[in-house]
C-alpha cells in the first residue's frame, strides 16, 4: 500500500453495495446519461459488475489505481464504479493530454490499469465490449482504501496524485456532502457541466450518484444548452465555474426569459474567483439568492469555506465563513495576521487526514498546510481571497493581485475574458501584462484604450502596461488557466 489505510467504521457499506441497494429500490430510475446514452440504475449495476470482473481478470485488486482517460460519457462513471467493486481507486485523467504530460502523470500514479487511451490496457473498443458482454455476477463486497485519486499540476506544473483520505464506503463519502446544502432528496438531478478529469465535477458527480440522483453529463459545455437542460431535465443542482457563468450571462435575454429554473435548488460554483459582476448577474436571474452557493476548498480538502448569495450580498467579495477544518492567515514569518491584513492561508483538518500525495510533499508548518493561497479575514470571520503567492506580482515593491485586475477587465463591456501575469521590467522589477479575449463586437483599438479605461478602477501600478489581444478562449471548460503558459 502506497498510502495509509483510513479507519473504516464497523459494518461500513461498500460503495458498490450502496449502488446495488439503490438499484433494488428503483431499478428503472435513470442513474447517468450523457446526451447519447442513458443507463438506469439496474443497467449500471449489470454493466459495472461485468467491468469489475474484467478489471479483476487483468490483475486489478484492492488498493490499486485505475487511470480513466475518457470524456464526459457514461462509461467514465461506470469505470469508477467498477474500480470500487474490486476495491481499487479510480484516478481520472484528461481524454486528451500531451504525451509527455500523460507519461509524467502515469509515472507518478503507477496504475494497475489504464482505461481509454489508444493502445492502453483497456482501450475504448475493448472497454465497450467488457461493458456489453461477459459474466455479470456481482463480486464479493469490498471497501477500498480510497474513493478517488484525481491529479493536479497546481502552480508548479509538476504532476501529483491526490489520494482522498476517505475509504470507499458510503459512510465516509456521503459525510463529505454534509453541510454543502446540496440536494439530498432521492429524486434529485445533478448537471455536470465540466470535464470529469477535474476534481470538483468528478467528486460531485459521484456524490450525486451515491445519493441516488440522476447524473446528467455534458459531453462539452455549451452555455445555451446548459440553461436549457436545467428546465428540460428538471435539474435540482448543478456545478459551475465562473467562466461558464459569464458565458451563460452573455446569452440573449430571450434565452433567459425562456429558461425554466423552478426546479433548481443549488447552483454550486467552485474552482476560481468569481467576478462581482458575474455573481450579481446570476443573483438577479435566480429565483432566490440562497440558491447560488460558492465553495472554497482545495482538492486536498483540509478545510473549506462557503457562502450563499444572500450572505454574499451582505459581504460582497467574500467566500464565506470556514465550515470545515481550520484556516488561519499568517505573514511571511508565520505570525497570525489580525483581521483585515492579507497573508498566506494555512489550513488543517479536524480529525483524520483528508488526503495523501503521490509524487509530492505538502508545504507544512507545525501541523498546518498551505496551498499557496493568499487572503484575509474580516472582523466577523468572513474570508476574502487574494491570489496564490506564486501568482502575485510585485510592481516596484507594491503587491498586485491578478484577480483584482482581471475583475476590472471583465467589467469592461468589450472584454470577454482576461488573464493577468507579471513580466520583467528593468525599472520596476515586474509590471502587469494582460492577455485579453475581446467580446463579440468589440471596437478596434481595444488594446490601446483599455489602460485608460481602467484608470478609474485601478491604482496606477495595477494598470496593465502591456495588453495583448487573442482570438481564442483563455481558460478550459473547467475555468482553469496555466498562468505560466501565458
Amino acid at each position: 500500500m502506497r498510502f495509509p489505510e483510513p479507519d473504516v467504521p464497523p459494518g461500513a457499506t461498500p460503495l458498490g453495495t450502496r449502488l446495488r441497494e439503490l438499484a433494488t429500490a428503483a431499478p428503472a430510475a435513470p442513474a447517468v446519461s450523457d446526451g447519447d446514452e442513458v443507463l438506469t440504475r439496474a443497467e449500471l449495476g449489470v454493466r459495472t459488475d461485468r467491468l469489475a470482473r474484467a478489471f479483476a481478470a487483468r490483475g486489478v485488486g484492492r488498493g490499486d489505481l485505475v487511470s480513466i482517460a475518457l470524456g464526459n460519457v457514461v462509461a467514465h462513471v461506470a469505470c469508477s464504479v467498477a474500480a470500487w467493486k474490486v476495491g481499487a481507486v479510480p484516478q481520472p485523467l484528461p481524454a486528451r493530454m500531451p504525451a509527455g504530460e500523460r507519461e509524467a502523470v502515469l509515472a507518478v500514479a503507477d496504475p494497475a490499469l489504464v482505461v481509454g487511451l489508444p493502445g492502453s490496457d483497456l482501450d475504448a473498443v475493448e472497454l465497450d465490449r467488457c461493458l456489453q458482454e461477459g459474466d455479470a455476477a456481482p463480486l464479493p463486497d469490498v471497501v477500498g482504501p480510497s474513493w478517488k485519486a484525481p491529479t493536479s499540476g497546481g502552480s508548479t506544473g509538476r504532476p501529483k496524485v491526490i489520494v482522498a483520505g476517505q475509504a470507499a464506503c458510503t459512510e465516509h463519502v456521503l459525510a463529505r456532502a454534509d453541510g454543502l446544502r446540496i440536494d439530498r432528496s432521492p429524486s434529485g438531478v445533478f448537471l455536470a457541466t465540466a470535464p470529469l478529469h477535474h476534481n470538483a465535477p468528478y467528486m460531485f458527480s459521484l456524490m450525486a450518484l451515491l445519493q441516488g440522483h440522476h447524473v446528467v453529463l455534458m459531453q462539452r459545455f455549451d452555455a445555451a444548452r446548459a440553461l436549457e437542460l436545467v428546465g428540460s431535465r428538471r435539474v435540482t443542482w448543478l456545478y459551475l465555474v465562473p467562466t461558464m457563468m459569464g458565458r451563460m450571462l452573455r446569452l440573449p435575454e430571450a434565452d433567459w426569459d425562456a429558461a425554466d429554473l423552478s426546479s433548481l435548488r443549488t447552483a454550486l460554483h467552485v474552482g476560481a474567483p468569481c467576478p462581482p459582476e458575474v455573481k450579481r448577474g446570476w443573483l438577479a436571474r435566480l429565483p432566490a439568492p440562497e440558491i447560488l452557493l460558492e465553495l472554497y476548498a482545495g482538492t486536498e480538502s483540509q478545510a473549506s469555506a462557503m457562502i450563499d448569495g444572500r450572505d454574499w450580498l451582505a459581504h460582497p467579495g467574500s467566500v464565506g465563513r470556514v465550515t470545515r477544518g481550520q484556516v488561519r492567515v499568517c505573514d511571511d514569518d508565520g505570525r497570525v495576521c489580525p483581521p483585515g491584513v492579507t497573508g498566506e492561508l494555512w489550513m488543517r483538518p479536524e480529525g483524520a487526514p483528508t488526503y495523501h500525495y503521490l509524487g509530492a510533499s505538502p508545504r507544512s508548518l507545525d501541523g498546518w498546510e498551505s496551498l499557496g493561497d493568499m487572503g484575509r479575514f474580516d472582523d466577523e470571520g468572513y474570508l476574502y481571497l487574494a491570489d496564490r503567492r506564486a501568482d502575485m506580482i510585485v510592481v516596484g515593491g507594491a503587491n498586485v493581485y491578478p484577480a483584482e485586475v482581471e475583475a476590472a477587465l471583465l467589467a469592461h463591456p468589450e472584454v470577454a475574458d482576461a488573464v493577468v501575469v507579471g513580466i520583467p521590467d528593468a525599472d520596476l522589477g515586474r509590471v502587469v501584462r494582460a492577455v485579453v479575449q475581446p467580446a463579440d463586437g468589440a471596437a478596434p483599438g481595444l488594446a490601446e484604450r483599455l489602460p485608460a479605461d481602467l484608470a478609474d478602477r485601478l491604482a496606477h501600478h495595477k494598470i496593465p502596461r502591456v495588453v495583448e489581444l487573442v482570438d481564442h478562449p483563455l481558460r478550459d471548460d473547467a475555468g482553469k488557466v496555466r498562468r505560466a503558459a501565458m
